[in-house]
């Protein structure tokens, strides 16, 4: 249990090295400038439908840390913001959760009963059923991140995935909230979204290709052969542009987009792409220890809106039409 909390104390810290950074897609699109746009700015708005329901924003700080002391107050700060804004918030891995009960994770949802809050496990781990629907009580939603290059490069890694679909789709029909499908950072291809259309899952968070990749980051941590391939599969993965593309076309499931997400801008690029909402981890981790956090959420809103207000769009959903 140190070795696992060691880990994750070490992703945290690597995941701000800009080295394990993605080449980013984002800055080959442009949004259309609309010269005459037909709202008042202060009409816009960024509601949108998402799981079913009224979503103040499509932001959502996606699962970053969870398990180890330093992720504590990192989370309920990040929270206590998504709370106040609007935001959804999903923690990080539940791996340790399995096998040791986390108060914090009770107390985020008894201390912010408005936060729209997501859980966290690897799919890897979703043969622990019972353990899962227990830990899935209260959340809004949950998630089931898959992250192969990031298990087969990883010392402790546990790169298990025969009889996953089986095991998934046993975990769905007993879960007490929606389930959302992530990868970690080398987003879709074709394939793998039309496998997963005939699943009872509500979304897919692609991911892609762009921020944070982490066959990088495990390589930073590796020894030997792993670190040789991790080198080697540094760009490894679908971007996030194209994933949601593909996302579009190949499944009829809610598609988010993340990995790579620096600004408003990028988040209206994503939008007019097709995504639903938009996920940001490591510009949050950055805001967040700079005690920024609340400065840079309303930067991305406001930016947003002007990409809403200069494209002729009175809603994100409009962006797809932009």
């Amino acid at each position: 249990m140190r070795d696992f909390e060691q880990r994750k104390r070490d992703h945290l810290a690597l995941a701000l090295d800009a080295s394990h950074q993605s080449v980013n897609s984002f800055d080959a699109y442009e949004l259309m400038h609309h010269a005459l746009p037909e709202h008042n700015f202060d009409q816009l708005s960024l509601a949108i439908q998402s799981l079913g329901k009224q979503r103040p924003t499509p932001f959502v700080i996606t699962g970053m840390t969870a398990g180890h002391d330093a992720a504590v107050p990192f989370n309920k700060a990040l929270a206590e913001a998504c709370a106040r804004r609007g935001w959804a918030f999903g923690f990080g891995s539940q791996r340790k959760q399995i096998d040791a009960s986390d108060k914090a994770v009770g107390d985020l949802r008894d201390t912010f009963p408005t936060l729209e809050l997501f859980g966290n496990i690897g799919l890897s781990q979703v043969m622990h059923k019972n353990q899962i629907v227990q830990l899935a009580q209260g959340m809004d939603a949950f998630v089931i991140h898959i992250n192969p290059l990031q298990e087969v490069l990883q010392e402790e890694g546990t790169p298990h995935f025969a009889g996953w679909y089986e095991a998934l789709a046993a975990l769905i029909d007993a879960m007490p909230c929606p389930v959302i499908v992530k990868e970690t950072g080398c987003g879709f291809s074709e394939k793998p979204l039309k496998r997963l259309e005939s699943l009872g899952i509500m979304a897919i968070d692609v991911a892609g290709v762009g921020g944070t990749h982490w066959g990088r980051i495990e390589g930073a941590r590796a020894l030997g052969l792993r670190k040789q391939a991790a080198e080697t599969f540094k760009n490894w993965g679908v971007s996030t542009p194209a994933s949601i593309a593909l996302g579009k076309k190949h499944t009829t499931k809610e598609i988010w987009g993340s990995g790579g997400i620096r600004s408003g801008l990028d988040a209206a690029k994503a939008l007019a792409l097709g995504a639903t909402r938009v996920g940001y981890a490591r510009s949050a981790l950055i805001a967040y220890q700079a005690g920024k956090l609340d400065a840079w959420m309303e930067l991305q809103e406001f930016e947003l809106k002007v990409a809403l207000f200069c494209t002729n769009s009175r809603v994100p959903q409009d962006l797809i039409h932009a």
